[in-house]
């Protein structure tokens, strides 16, 4: 009876895993799509790592579409997000605003947060500057980062009192599995742990 009792427990759980993986799973692909209709004051554009002091391939992506926005916003105000990690010479948001002004990016145009180490610290941090440097306590921004990371991005920036709307840069193909799976947990922690203070 014990036996029973334990597998039906097991079945239960293991069937509210699936459903909880199939809906999570749902939400990130469904929000990974850009916006079109919006109107924002700031780019912010979310790190992802640097080799030494090279972008890797994944924020190279970003930033090559942190360019293509900025070419049709030329006067948005910029803030590029990014701590220094293992293995990084360089905080990733110098890394970053580097890469813009090489491409012709006006760098006083281009704010640094240089000291988060997560999302929500990319975002929490954001916020602080741009409620430091320019008073807004709701500001509207467009999210550049990648498609599988665009729903936890989003979901933050709006219990830190952005209006966010999401822009994707594309997830290298042999990658897709990995990171969307690994995504999964992180948007579970992020409901859990990712507390504002208010």
């Amino acid at each position: 009876m014990e036996k029973k009792l334990m597998l039906n427990v097991i079945k239960v759980i293991f069937l509210l895993c699936i459903t909880s993986f199939i809906i999570i799973e749902g939400f990130i692909i469904v929000n990974g799509k850009e916006d079109t209709n919006y109107e924002v004051d700031y780019l912010v554009v979310l790190g992802s790592g640097v080799w030494g002091d090279v972008l890797s391939p994944t924020l190279l992506d970003r930033m090559n579409k942190a360019l293509e926005f900025i070419n049709n916003n030329p006067n948005i105000k910029i803030i590029v997000c990014g701590g220094q990690g293992k293995g990084e010479n360089i905080p990733e948001a110098q890394a970053m605003r580097d890469y813009l002004v090489l491409n012709g990016i006006d760098e006083n145009q281009i704010i640094q947060e240089d000291k988060s180490t997560s999302t929500m610290e990319n975002l929490k941090f954001a916020k602080e500057i741009i409620t430091k440097l320019y008073g807004e306590k709701n500001p509207k921004i467009m999210i550049i980062t990648n498609d599988f990371h665009l729903f936890r991005s989003k979901f933050i920036a709006k219990k830190l009192g952005f209006i966010p709307y999401g822009m994707p840069s594309k997830t290298i193909t042999y990658l897709v599995p990995k990171y969307y799976t690994r995504e999964y947990f992180a948007v579970i922690k992020s409901f859990i742990f990712d507390k504002v203070k208010s």
